[in-house]
């Protein structure tokens, strides 16, 4: 059993997740390109939710973490076929859409369902594996790589395979490539340091009041 105050702790990751991933399957639709390199901006708000997961897993254990994770996953899809429809192209489209099944949006849903269950499911097997070595920096650093690995080769493959949509069907590898490549160096550069210093404020936090963790 967990306390109230533990619950409102997983209510707070669990909407952290969900808004990451309604973002990021909204914003994977609209085209960015700098320096010459072909991506979308969904490449900058995905790198979060592995910060939302290794935190999820490291304050309630893996258990606990995947249930988190899966009551996040069907509220986070529905919010993100909502939004992506309505503001089709980053712009006000309407109720009316609504009306009328989306498959270009639908795909992007399934796929990050599929994607954020395979990632998110191993960067916890890794990083549960990893989390009691004295270097605390092990298991998300190792979580990230396999995790943002297989997510990335499942979310784009799903979604974008064959895909009709001129744009990512001739930039699908390169925007793939830097997806991945962009999340990784959050990770190293950002997420872990900001990790370390959320992961100790609120252990600390927890600690004071005495509560029983997994």
């Amino acid at each position: 059993m967990i306390s109230k105050k533990q619950k409102k702790f997983a209510i707070l990751l669990a909407s952290f997740h969900i808004a990451v991933i309604a973002a990021s399957n909204y914003l994977v639709q609209i085209p960015v390109s700098f320096a010459g390199l072909h991506s979308t901006w969904g490449s900058f708000t995905f790198p979060f939710i592995f910060l939302a997961t290794d935190l999820t897993v490291r304050i309630f254990g893996a258990h606990l973490g995947r249930r988190i994770i899966f009551l996040a996953m069907l509220p986070a899809l529905l919010i993100s076929y909502f939004i992506s429809v309505v503001f089709k192209d980053g712009s006000w489209q309407g109720f009316a859409p609504l009306l009328q099944w989306d498959w270009f949006v639908a795909r992007i849903a399934l796929a990050s369902f599929a994607a954020y269950g395979v990632g998110q499911m191993m960067d916890i097997f890794v990083f549960n594996k990893l989390r009691q070595k004295k270097s605390w920096w092990q298991a998300p650093t190792a979580s990230a790589f396999i995790g943002n690995l297989l997510d990335t080769i499942t979310f784009f493959t799903v979604a974008f395979y064959n895909t009709p949509d001129p744009y990512l069907s001739e930039h699908l590898s390169e925007i793939a490539s830097l997806d991945y490549s962009f999340k990784l160096t959050v990770n190293i550069i950002f997420f872990l340091p900001l990790y370390k210093i959320l992961l100790n404020w609120i252990l600390n936090f927890l600690e004071k009041r005495t509560w029983q963790l997994n």
